[in-house]
């Protein structure tokens, strides 16, 4: 069995070592070696803690064998993205001018992981400063998907999702202003929770330590995995208050509801632009799933769609204007073209029409909220195209306008602060097709709730082999 340890999920894991079917080491030393195998041609982990993990997983074989009280996730290999606070690693936010930043304490969501038994056993990848749809760093090189070796692994928790869906780790920490963690889910077969914001703490030691206002109102840690089981274990153990971020909350984890049948508005093709047939094919069906399992589904888009997309749009890219002098200086050529041609055809903004946006996003709130009433869920795509080749994105403005269109469901999650459930509704052109479920604030046991009976429907189909299918 130990050779087959690197396909198993992280509760089960975390089961078999505290039952002593396996021991730690054991655990880790499988998933060692399974990155030893398959990341030099997938480029996901960029740092490998062997040492340390080695040794965690002996105190941790030492702890079972004295009758300690284990957590969670005791003696369970994990893996954390590059611009998230590891202690004595490089928050290097993918980019060469932070290759040395490194953290003396690590992030609250690693700190708790870590508390729960986890052991970090390496870093991933990610675009220069997370600000890219596609995972190429200027600082580690690209990161490519484990279902085609020339489609991106989505971005920018990029280098997780293709992580865990080889079988190199069974959990992961990414974080999501606008994608990140549901991208990588999408392009690779995996899945992950967006949050609702404060939920989850985060924080950070290197700086900017306080983030522009976008970062705080919209940007979440979040957990990735191959099922939304584990998604879920490690959403419950990530979750709740910490002093060092002032937004976050000791709410609830789960309400005596949360696995309720309810009513469902399905966005087969969500409004603001096109949608690949394949794409909108598997959102009905995973709409079909949950209906076959009591939910009621219906298409129907709630209201101001496209307001909510301009609204998230607004506010990036007026704060990412005032850093473009900054950003200059520290992204990669690539990495600049696709963001820059982004913000060049954007409209500008001024002092009245930035503060506007406050009171516009709490009118949009309001509505949503009403709307949830009716419908407490929101089934949609990911994105409305399935992954695109290396590179696409930043290779003409026009490619990256388009990048951002096919990018639109995923925005108003942030933009207004929602939990949104991601995990693999199906295939489409040979790769698989994320859908996400998007719910009241604070109800992210619900999103998960949907996003579990989808899933079983559809099946598990991580880990793979590199290119297996090819």
């Amino acid at each position: 069995m130990n050779e087959e340890l690197w396909r198993k999920g992280a509760g089960e894991l975390a089961r078999l070592i505290r039952e002593g079917e396996v021991s730690s080491t054991e655990v880790v030393t499988a998933h060692l070696a399974r990155i030893e195998a398959v990341n030099p041609e997938l480029n996901a982990i960029t740092v490998v803690l062997a040492e340390q993990a080695l040794a965690a997983a002996n105190q941790a074989d030492r702890h079972i064998a004295a009758g300690a009280d284990l957590g969670p996730l005791h003696g369970v290999p994990v893996t954390v993205k590059e611009n998230v606070d590891v202690a004595g690693t490089a928050t290097t936010q993918g980019v060469p001018a932070l290759a040395d930043a490194v953290a003396e304490v690590d992030a609250p969501v690693v700190e708790r992981l870590r508390a729960a038994g986890a052991i970090i056993i390496g870093r991933t990848n990610l675009p220069d400063l997370a600000l890219r749809i596609a995972t190429e760093s200027s600082l580690r090189g690209i990161t490519r998907n484990p279902w085609h070796r020339d489609r991106t692994a989505g971005g920018s928790s990029g280098g997780e999702g293709s992580a865990i869906a080889a079988g190199m780790s069974p959990l992961g920490i990414g974080n999501d202003i606008g994608e990140s963690l549901r991208n990588p889910a999408h392009c690779c077969g995996i899945s992950s929770l967006k949050p609702t914001t404060g939920r989850i703490p985060h924080a950070t030691v290197v700086e900017p330590v306080d983030g522009p206002l976008s970062h705080q109102l919209m940007n979440v840690e979040g957990l990735m995995a191959r099922t939304v089981a584990d998604v879920r274990l490690g959403y419950e153990i990530a979750s709740g208050a910490d002093p060092r971020d002032p937004f976050s909350v000791p709410a609830p984890l789960s309400f005596p509801d949360a696995a309720n049948r309810t009513k469902v508005a399905l966005i087969a093709e969500p409004p603001g632009g096109a949608t690949d047939p394949g794409v909108a094919e598997v959102v009905r069906q995973a709409g079909t799933h949950l209906a076959n399992a009591g939910y009621e589904v219906e298409e129907v888009a709630p209201p101001e769609y496209e307001a909510v997309l301009d609204l998230w749009r607004n506010f990036l890219v007026t704060e990412l204007r005032i850093m473009q002098p900054m950003l200059d200086q520290l992204m990669g050529r690539d990495g600049k073209q696709f963001l820059f041609a982004v913000l060049d055809a954007a409209p500008p903004n001024d002092l009245a029409g930035y503060v506007g946006l406050f009171a516009h996003r709490r009118r949009l709130q309001r509505a949503w909220a009403r709307f949830f009433r009716d419908y407490p869920l929101v089934l949609s795509p990911i994105w409305a195209q399935p992954a695109f080749a290396h590179g696409w994105d930043a290779a003409t403005s026009a490619n990256s306008l388009s990048a951002l269109e096919l990018l639109r469901p995923v925005m108003p999650a942030n933009a207004l602060g929602l939990p949104a459930a991601a995990t693999t509704g199906g295939f489409a052109a040979g790769m698989p097709v994320g859908v996400q479920i998007i719910a009241p604030a604070f109800r992210d046991d619900t999103a998960l709730a949907a996003a579990e009976v989808i899933q079983t429907a559809v099946g598990v189909h991580t880990p793979i082999d590199p290119y297996v299918n090819q």
